[in-house]
């Protein structure tokens, strides 16, 4: 790892690409400690960190921008959203599947679209984080003139911040390395490290009058460094089915006679079912604490708290129903058949066309399952471990996937432009 920084450094071009990604960085992170105006923070803070709702997602999102009223408070959210729905959309309408599958043009006018959803989302979350900070007292103005000339002000700045933070994320993708909107993720997460690190410290002070919790806390910590070194393993992991091409002869010359594989990723979804079944199951208690629903309706919506048992049950169920969902709409094994056989392609022992689309299909399904149970355990370990030793897990398993994820892209991201590097200076001999 470090030796392939060592060695990026090197190279200008790499080196001018890694210090324009650190300047996006270090302006995101001012921009997440620019404060809206007309906003009281510390009267929003109570009900932004309340347990299970989703604004402790928007906050992960942006860094700790979300609680603290700031120019970045939306952070990447809108963009991320208004892609998931896209995605979507593209299994309900067949003209958004068109476009999909035209190449780089139809790609285009689907990030475009992508776009034009993000602005509106912002929009949308802005006008309900003024909403929020209106019932809450956080707003200076609350009345005549200037109640309105501060509203207008408040959603503007936030759903500006939100495109201005897209904006730095394409820049990022076009001049710097790696994926800008996960790089941002990212830095927002690590920014949050000290939380982990402040309450690392506060329960071994108390630690020190049980005996029992001093013994734990060195456990939970060893558990989550085997917990990084499994989502390493994972990401790398993958199933190889074999391919054999005939041969072809065109003209004087042969093509084809030779072996490949087709690599499929043990965890083919990534993150994005967690972050599917943790937005939809914090829909309940963001509702509850939006309108201060008391009684037997605010009991059954507090049910679904981070903090209970039926909510690591339900989010276990989610991920993997969703893991599932996410697969079927990515990797299609019909498309891949017809790809294999219009290449004069086969897997050994296997006929073509509808055999091997069953067979891909059923080795996928066999993945996807180990894939969901691997995310199933990530996700969920924190919220068992907390509830079984009281320690509060400040780095969920949301947080820790992104982490190792972008991490393992950003080094793999290097190493390809330095093996293109390579290439190119052997090809210019």
């Amino acid at each position: 790892m470090f030796q392939t920084l060592k060695n990026a450094w090197k190279i200008e071009d790499l080196r001018k690409r890694i210090l324009f990604t650190l300047l996006i960085l270090v302006i995101f992170r001012l921009g997440s400690a620019i404060p809206v105006p007309f906003v009281d923070a510390k009267a929003l803070q109570e009900q932004l960190t309340s347990d299970g709702t989703i604004f402790g997602f928007f906050d992960l999102m942006s860094g700790g921008g979300f609680t603290d009223a700031t120019l970045f408070a939306l952070g990447v959210s809108p963009y991320i959203n208004s892609s998931i729905i896209i995605q979507l959309l593209q299994v309900v309408f067949p003209s958004l599947e068109r476009l999909s599958q035209e190449g780089e043009e139809g790609r285009r006018k689907l990030s475009r679209i992508t776009r034009y959803a993000a602005v509106g989302l912002s929009v949308l979350l802005a006008v309900m984080y003024w909403l929020l900070a209106k019932r809450t007292n956080a707003l200076v103005y609350t009345e005549g003139f200037a109640a309105v000339f501060s509203a207008i002000v408040v959603i503007a700045t936030f759903a500006a911040g939100a495109m201005v933070l897209l904006w730095l994320g394409e820049q990022i993708d076009s001049k710097g390395i790696g994926n800008g909107v996960s790089l941002l993720i990212f830095t927002g997460i690590v920014s949050n490290l000290s939380r982990v690190i402040e309450m690392l410290i506060y329960y071994f002070q108390v630690a020190k009058a049980s005996p029992v919790l001093y013994a734990l806390i060195p456990l939970v910590i060893i558990l989550f460094i085997a917990m990084f070194f499994t989502i390493v393993a994972t990401n790398a992991a993958e199933r190889r089915i074999p391919v054999q091409y005939a041969k072809r002869v065109v003209g004087r010359k042969m093509y084809g006679g030779q072996n490949s594989y087709i690599p499929i990723k043990v965890n083919l979804s990534g993150v994005m079912p967690v972050i599917f079944a943790s937005s939809l199951l914090s829909i309940p208690a963001t509702i509850k604490d939006m309108f201060n629903i008391t009684g037997g309706w605010g009991t059954f919506l507090g049910w679904f708290g981070t903090s209970s048992w039926g909510y690591a049950a339900l989010y276990a169920l989610l991920i993997i129903a969703f893991n599932y969902f996410y697969v079927a709409i990515q990797y299609n094994p019909v498309q891949i058949a017809n790809d294999l056989r219009k290449n004069s392609g086969m897997i050994p022992g296997i006929r073509p066309g509808q055999p091997t689309s069953q067979f891909i299909s059923k080795v996928i399904s066999k993945i996807t399952i180990i894939g969901a149970l691997f995310l199933v355990l990530i996700a969920v370990l924190p919220i068992v471990i907390t509830k079984l030793t009281g320690i509060q897990i400040a780095l969920g398993g949301t947080s820790v996937l992104i982490l190792v994820g972008v991490a393992l892209e950003i080094f793999q991201t290097l190493e390809s432009y330095m093996l293109m590097r390579h290439h190119k200076g052997f090809l210019d001999l």
